[in-house]
């Protein structure tokens, strides 16, 4: 299942074609290329396979400035951190991806100094970093990871999906889990994978588009909410239409039990139908 909130783009600035190309196109097994070249928070070059040594991967496309859903993004991943025996830096290592080019280094060295300071793991600095790079080499990754995203000029924020990427040790695309918050165990299972060279398409996409918050107010636009409360009304009618199709499934088992065990009193008879 695919859900992706797009919006009515000639209320912002970005239009229903400019939209359609804000999603992702899975790529495992993809070999990032070694010549991406990115700066970190201290301004140091940064090069996949290079830079990850024997470490699996947790890569996180955004953009440092975002005030909308990149801040969640961070927070449900670093909750799910939290819930792992594994801990970054020692076990595998976390790269915030900043898919604008007027992102500095400065920004990058903020971020990650918020983000360590919430993870609160001795040792995760050497094993966290946030990158910036220019315009061709941001659009050379997001290209190799099928990350789609698009740029407003009218409110200077991007649209992009919400998720993260897991890479093997060598760079490579191991596995996408999608979403603004993560579970723990999905996100261990993805590590383990990763580590082992394993890559695999995630069948069911479920992501929120990054896009038209006013960091005013903190709230979202009205059309927004919207949808939101309109996919978790849909969540709901699943789930309750799940548990309908088990239940059904299990009254069905237990007739066909009754119908077919026999009786102290002698063989069961099968009803007519």
């Amino acid at each position: 299942m695919v859900l992706i909130f797009s919006f009515a783009g000639h209320l912002f600035g970005l239009s229903p074609g400019d939209l359609s190309r804000v999603t992702v196109e899975q790529h495992p097994g993809l070999q990032l290329s070694h010549d991406l070249a990115f700066r970190d928070e201290n301004g140091q070059q940064f090069r996949f396979g290079s830079s990850s040594g024997k470490q699996a991967t947790v890569l996180v496309p955004g953009y440092y400035r975002c005030p909308m859903l990149c801040p969640l993004i961070n927070d449900g991943l670093i909750q799910a951190l939290q819930d792992l025996r594994a801990s970054v830096g020692g076990d595998f290592q976390v790269v915030d991806f900043s898919i604008d080019p007027g992102d500095t280094p400065a920004d990058a060295a903020r971020k990650k100094s918020e983000y360590l300071r919430r993870y609160g793991r001795a040792g995760a600095s050497e094993g966290w970093h946030c990158i910036v790079g220019d315009q061709r080499s941001i659009a050379q990754l997001a290209d190799e990871t099928g990350f789609g995203y698009a740029y407003d000029p009218e409110t200077k924020q991007y649209a992009h999906p919400s998720g993260v990427i897991v890479l093997t040790p060598e760079g490579k695309i191991s596995r996408y889990i999608f979403g603004a918050t993560f579970d723990a165990r999905e996100l261990r299972d993805a590590l383990i994978g990763a580590r082992k060279g394993e890559s695999s398409s995630t069948l069911s996409k479920l992501f929120l588009l990054c896009y038209h918050y006013n960091p005013i107010t903190g709230k979202y636009g009205a059309l927004i909410m919207s949808i939101v409360r309109i996919a978790g009304i849909v969540t709901v009618l699943l789930i309750m239409g799940f548990v309908a199709l088990m239940v059904g499934r299990d009254r069905r088992a237990r007739r066909a039990f009754y119908e077919t065990t026999p009786s102290p009193d002698g063989p069961a008879v099968r009803p007519y139908h």
